[in-house]
């Protein structure tokens, strides 16, 4: 199983959803997903975009849990 770490990262901010949809350009129903991690699937331009706003690694937003 991946584990999203995004809600982690955005409660580290104090961001909500809307900031990072309007500051990243990502769809809020992505973001929405991703934060509640209901995603199915996520396209590479999305996990570039969020790890170039967070300033973090691809390891810091996803995780492989078994």
């Amino acid at each position: 199983m991946i584990k999203c770490h995004l809600s982690r990262l955005m409660g580290e901010k104090k961001l909500k959803i809307a900031d990072v949809t309007r500051e990243t350009g990502i769809n809020r129903g992505t973001i929405t997903r991703l934060y509640h991690e209901t995603a199915e699937r996520v396209e590479l331009n999305v996990m570039n975009k969020l790890c170039e706003y967070f300033e973090c690694e691809l390891g810091d937003l996803f995780e492989y849990q078994e």
